[in-house]
């Protein structure tokens, strides 16, 4: 299959592939530049990051691909959603995607600015919701996702729901997607595009520490996936290491200080410091989230060519 272009709003993405927004600072200006230079979209982790570093990791992303399509991903559940939002669009942001909850209020500032306005769903009810408000897209996200997951449903039965259920905007199916395969299966369910994660988490331009890589690379069986409940009230898919195991068995100390960066925290573990030591190489006591079918990623490669791979195994299939 010759891979159709991905049309959100005015955008226009020669490879419709959405690189998923990782947090914490494993999607930065450096991996979303690089997606987009290859025709995708790429999109910066905001949750957690400062307005100022919010701002240059834009302008970066900007420099390094100039013509390229960029956006940022950022959680509902964080405290300062709305005012990484509001940075994003003040920098003239390509599009902005939210997931780990909903916010009605995004969409006015959407259409205050003109920036398309795309919330990742788990329902076909909420799929509807978003389109009357004004969403320019929904990324439709099954349990097969990595991270905070809003469902227990696999996205291969979530996409014909939601596509059926929608009336004219594009549904972007996510979760487990990895490679072209992938990719085709979900465009012949009805899917516009895919978004993807964990492909992306072993390549060479995340920010994710050389640790943290061969952790995704090294993991190949269903066993090394756990699901942990996470202080911002949702479950979460990790592959399990000490730390998931602490939370597992309830021995997780909890956090000795609190920097409120959750909405609403169930201060069980602090989620942010977590995913930090993973990011700068402590795979043991850090949170490492990952989709359910990371075993499919065996290297690391350059995002350059893990965009020729998804077209060249697209194009094998009929």
């Amino acid at each position: 299959m010759k891979l159709p272009e991905l049309k959100i709003g005015k955008l226009v993405a020669k490879v419709p592939v959405i690189q998923g927004g990782m947090a914490i600072r494993l999607s930065t200006a450096r991996l979303a530049a690089a997606v987009a230079n290859e025709g995708g979209i790429g999109l910066i982790a905001a949750s957690g990051m400062p307005f100022d570093e919010l701002r240059y990791e834009i302008q970066l992303a900007r420099k390094l691909s100039p013509t390229g399509i960029i956006g940022i991903n950022a959680m509902v559940a964080a405290t300062e959603f709305l005012g990484l939002v509001k940075t994003a669009i003040e920098e003239g942001i390509d599009l902005v995607v939210a997931g780990a909850g909903f916010s009605r209020d995004m969409f006015a500032l959407g259409r205050e600015s003109g920036t398309p306005i795309v919330p990742i769903v788990s329902t076909p009810k909420l799929a509807r919701i978003s389109e009357g408000l004004g969403a320019s897209a929904v990324i439709v996200e099954g349990c097969e996702a990595g991270g905070h997951l809003g469902t227990d449903r696999s996205s291969r039965e979530l996409v014909p729901e939601v596509v059926a259920a929608v009336k004219n905007i594009p549904v972007i199916g996510a979760g487990g997607v990895l490679d072209g395969a992938d990719i085709v299966e979900m465009i012949k369910l009805g899917a516009s595009g895919v978004q993807m994660g964990s492909r992306f988490a072993a390549s060479v331009e995340c920010n994710a520490s050389d640790e943290l890589k061969k952790m995704y690379v090294r993991a190949d069986a269903p066993d090394d996936i756990v699901l942990i409940q996470s202080p911002v009230g949702l479950p979460g898919q990790a592959l399990r290491n000490k730390f998931a195991e602490t939370v597992l068995d309830g021995t997780v100390p909890p956090p000795t200080e609190c920097h409120r960066c959750l909405k609403h925290c169930s201060h069980k573990f602090c989620i942010i410091k977590a995913l930090s030591r993973a990011q700068q190489g402590d795979v043991e006591t850090g949170l490492v989230f990952s989709g359910n079918n990371m075993r499919k990623v065996d290297s690391i490669l350059p995002v350059k060519e893990i965009f020729a791979r998804l077209v060249s195994e697209a194009a094998a299939i009929d």
